[in-house]
C-alpha cells in the first residue's frame, strides 16, 4: 500500500495567459483575437530623426501641436482666472510671500521673515488643493499648483540662507 510519501508530486505546468510580450507585441495565440482600436497604433513606431538645430526647434514648438490644443505657459498658469476662488487664494499666496520676506507688508517698513508663519500658509495652501481636487476648474488648478510650488520653492531657498 502506498502512503502519501510515497506517492509522486503531481506536475505542475504553467501556462502564461499573457496577452502582451515583455517588448509589448501581442503575442501570436492573440493575434486574431484583438484589434487596435487606433490604426496609427498599428504601426511599429517611426525613428526619430536626428536632432534638429535650436531655431527649427522654435519654429517647430511655437505653433500649437497636432492635438489642436496649445500648452499653457508658466506665466499663463501663474495668471488669476479671476475668480472668486483665485481671489481669495490669491490673498493667502500674498501672505505667504510677505512672511518669507519677498514681498513687502503695507504696515511695514522693511520686509520681514517669519518661516513659521510662511510654512502655515503654505500648509493651508496645500490642504486647499487637497480637499478641492477634482473640483476647481482647471484654470483655478492651474493657478493654485503653480503659485504652491513657487511658494514651496521659494520657502526652501529662504529657509537655506537663514
Amino acid at each position: 500500500m502506498q502512503t502519501p510519501k510515497d506517492a509522486k508530486p503531481k506536475e505542475l505546468k504553467v501556462t502564461d495567459k499573457r496577452i502582451f510580450t515583455p517588448e509589448g507585441d501581442i503575442r501570436e495565440e492573440f493575434r486574431g483575437e484583438i484589434k487596435p482600436s487606433d490604426p496609427q497604433l498599428a504601426k511599429p513606431p517611426e525613428p526619430k530623426p536626428a536632432e534638429q538645430p535650436a531655431h527649427d526647434r522654435r519654429e517647430r514648438d511655437a505653433g500649437p501641436p497636432p492635438g489642436g490644443e496649445r500648452r499653457k505657459t508658466m506665466a499663463e498658469k501663474a495668471e488669476n482666472p479671476g475668480t472668486p476662488f483665485a481671489d481669495f487664494v490669491q490673498q493667502l499666496i500674498a501672505q505667504a510671500y510677505m512672511f518669507l520676506g519677498m514681498l513687502r507688508s503695507p504696515h511695514a517698513p522693511k520686509p520681514v521673515v517669519d518661516v513659521a508663519a510662511a510654512r502655515d500658509m503654505i500648509e493651508i495652501l496645500t490642504m486647499l488643493k487637497e480637499k478641492t481636487a477634482g473640483n476647481l476648474a482647471p484654470a483655478e488648478d492651474d493657478f493654485l499648483s503653480t503659485h504652491l510650488g513657487e511658494l514651496k520653492l521659494a520657502f526652501v531657498q529662504r529657509t537655506k540662507t537663514i
